[in-house]
């Protein structure tokens, strides 16, 4: 079981970068993949990027070249870089993880952080 706490979400302009963390409890976070999603006002849940256990990476075709994910399983942390922010990555950003199913899909996630809010302002 993980109990997931996401933080560095915040107000940045246009052009701008944030870093976002993800800190889990629990002994199996090194067992997940780890993803995260985003949600802004009036949309769907939208798949962001994920890592899964043995270290590969998928991050969503719009945002690739400008969103990187990683994680330090010795501090039980994930991360999202987010660089060259606009004003339509504005929404709040969530981490989860899972041990099994479509990483792609936030249903198949069993663990869900609270989630941070980012706006990006033009």
């Amino acid at each position: 079981q993980l109990e997931l706490v996401e933080s560095g979400g915040g107000l940045v302009q246009a052009g701008g970068s944030l870093r976002l963390s993800c800190a889990a409890s629990g002994d199996t976070f090194a067992s997940h993949a780890m993803g995260w999603f985003r949600r802004a006002p009036g949309k769907e849940r939208e798949f962001v990027a994920v890592i899964i256990r043995s270290g590969a990476t998928l991050v969503g075709d719009s945002l690739k070249g400008r969103f990187t994910i990683s994680r330090d399983n010795t501090k039980n942390t994930v991360y999202l870089q987010m660089n060259s922010l606009k004003p339509e990555d504005t929404a709040v950003y969530y981490c989860a993880g899972t041990l099994t199913g479509n990483v792609l899909v936030p249903d198949q996630y069993l663990y869900w952080g609270q989630g941070t809010q980012v706006t990006v302002s033009s």
